[in-house]
């Protein structure tokens, strides 16, 4: 069985998250560089993909996807593809993993929500602190109602599609949290919890493990603002994993997060689409989807309803076509 890929894009000189992820035998690191990053970037087990590197091996992808952005990921998403991954996880430079990091397995019992319950802050399950994540709804942070209490859980048989793991010391949260509060925060130790359908919380790409029948996903929109970008890609995840049978889970912080410098106001104005459009991108995504569908199809359709929404331009589109042709060649 092919090794769990382990994917990120960075701009800077190997980090101790990376060389930590580097020496851990059950990955194999792929590293996406970008313009930006130092050209004489390396580092033992590590398969690091310059941008020369990127371009050589003949993905259409490359030939639209911008520079200097988030977005190079996913020339390591198709190289890990192409490698024969049965698993991707998705990570940053700046997220430490704690000795023994490892993901539940993809099928199980688990704590499970009730169904029906749409947005759940899940950080209230792993903490008492008032704290929410990037992408939360701000008309539900002072609602109680939509916080899974003890008695909501209920053990069920569950196929995963992706496990969000949480991050200790400075976790995902948005601008607006770090500049009224910005408390540190290490979770609780405790059980996973898994979403039913019609339940979701808003999940990122900073410790995420993703199964293989559910790669065409991973898709990150470059065209819409950096802080929406993981978000969005989480949002849009949702339903269309319900529709295909499968759910989303998180588990207790599995890395310490030791973030890079940001600007909290700039940070705030990336954001906004995150604090404007949940709702409106998981009713549309919804409506757009189909169970009689690919995974591919239905994520082609999302976006094309996003479109319409004003949510995402005709750009976007025209690289998820790319990055789906890619990913068909890859799998057929």
């Amino acid at each position: 069985m092919s090794k769990t890929h382990v994917v990120i894009t960075s701009i800077f000189a190997p980090t101790e998250a990376v060389a930590k992820i580097a020496a851990m035998s059950d990955y194999q690191l792929v590293v996406a560089g970008d313009k930006k990053s130092p050209a004489s970037w390396q580092v033992d087990g590590v398969e690091y993909l310059s941008v020369a590197d990127q371009e050589a091996q003949g993905f259409s992808l490359s030939t639209k996807l911008p520079f200097n952005h988030y977005g190079r990921k996913m020339m390591g998403y198709l190289h890990a593809i192409q490698a024969g991954a049965s698993v991707i996880v998705d990570t940053d430079d700046d997220n430490i993993p704690y000795d023994g990091w490892v993901f539940p397995a993809f099928e199980g019992t688990f704590a499970a929500s009730p169904v029906n319950k749409g947005f759940v802050n899940i950080y209230k399950n792993f903490t008492s602190h008032h704290i929410w994540p990037r992408g939360y709804p701000l008309d539900l942070i002072l609602d109680d109602t939509h916080n899974l209490k003890k008695a909501d859980l209920t053990e069920t048989t569950a196929k995963i599609g992706m496990w969000q793991g949480l991050a200790d010391s400075d976790p995902d949260v948005d601008a607006i949290y770090r500049l009224i509060d910005n408390t540190e925060v290490f979770f609780d130790k405790r059980s996973p919890i898994v979403l039913a359908e019609g339940t979701l919380c808003p999940f990122n790409s900073q410790n995420t493990a993703v199964r293989q029948e559910l790669f065409p996903l991973l898709y990150l929109p470059a065209f819409v603002t950096f802080r929406f970008t993981d978000i969005l890609r989480g949002l849009v995840a949702q339903p269309i994993m319900w529709a295909h049978g499968y759910r989303l889970g998180f588990t207790e912080a599995t890395v310490l997060q030791v973030r890079n410098p940001h600007d909290y106001m700039k940070d705030f104005e990336s954001e906004i689409p995150c604090y404007l459009h949940p709702n409106h991108v998981i009713a549309a995504v919804t409506r757009a989807i189909d169970k009689g569908n690919t995974v591919s199809e239905n994520l082609r359709r999302a976006y094309a309803e996003l479109a319409k929404e004003n949510i995402v331009t005709a750009q976007e589109i025209e690289l998820l076509d790319l990055w789906l042709a890619d990913v068909a060649a890859l799998t057929k």
